[in-house]
């Protein structure tokens, strides 16, 4: 969008286009390969032992027989948006200026869909990259209302994912998300608070408060990304889409007794509708 057209500054165009200078001249440095190779491990890891810290991950790394200090598992960590259950990296505080809400849904029992619906952020690796994955989840069936993939994990493509399901789905009473600056930036909460829709936002470094879809990435994670190596963004988020319609509507769910999120949300809403 920005045009190199001396006429009008560089950075005169980037303030109009509410986009900061450094996005504008900065260009993305390449991952080398080893790294992209540990942060497809790291994320493992953490899936696996989601209370690991840097420490013990390159611990955990060392007994591997891979060489590496903590300082860079920690930059690469943040560099993915993970952290231990009990602490934040930076990708997961709001930015400056930005409002953290309370969270609201502890004691709350939720009996039928779409009062309460929750929204995270997840790394997926590829064979050559990465990518970030963004879902909104009805709380009480755990079905997946709208997803996005993105190469950057910026407030917009979690906006598309909020704004294509409320468009879908309607508005549910309360949305929960956990306090990073995509969630706690004004283009995000603007559209919540225009839909009069109450915000939740997890406690700090609270990683149950949002449990529902750390459940989901768990899933995902080793039923279809762990078996693949995407060559590309397009091929990632073609096969995500497909899982993700099989998790909706073909995948059973013990949690919800036998049955698929699909027959949860739509059977109960349907019941609720009729009444």
């Amino acid at each position: 969008m920005i045009d190199r057209d001396p006429t009008l500054p560089v950075v005169r165009q980037a303030k109009v286009l509410k986009l900061a200078c450094s996005t504008v001249y900065n260009k993305p440095r390449p991952v080398w390969a080893e790294d992209l190779a540990l942060m497809r491990r790291l994320d493992e890891l953490h899936v696996d032992y989601p209370f690991a810290e840097a420490r013990m991950l390159r611990s955990l790394l060392w007994r591997e027989g891979v060489s590496v200090g903590r300082r860079h598992v920690t930059t690469l960590m943040k560099r993915m948006g993970i952290s231990a259950i009990y602490r934040r990296p930076n990708t997961s505080k709001p930015a400056p200026g930005h409002k953290v809400y309370p969270y609201v849904l502890r004691g709350l029992k939720i009996e039928r869909p779409n009062p309460v619906w929750a929204m995270d952020t997840s790394y997926v690796p590829m064979r050559r990259g990465f990518v970030y994955l963004a879902a909104v989840v009805d709380v009480f069936s755990r079905r997946v209302l709208a997803h996005r993939v993105s190469i950057t994990m910026e407030a917009a493509f979690c906006v598309d994912a909020l704004e294509a399901a409320l468009a879908r789905y309607g508005r549910p009473q309360i949305f929960n998300t956990d306090q990073g600056s995509q969630f706690t930036n004004l283009d995000f909460t603007g559209v919540l608070l225009d839909a009069k829709i109450a915000i939740s936002m997890d406690g700090k470094g609270a990683w149950h408060d949002n449990v529902f879809v750390e459940r989901l990435w768990r899933t995902v994670k080793y039923e279809v990304v762990y078996l693949r190596a995407y060559d590309g963004v397009s091929e990632a988020r073609a096969s995500i889409s497909r899982y993700l319609t099989f998790y909706n509507g073909g995948r059973p769910h013990s949690s919800l007794d036998g049955r698929t999120p699909d027959e949860a949300y739509f059977g109960a809403h349907a019941m609720v509708t009729a009444a």
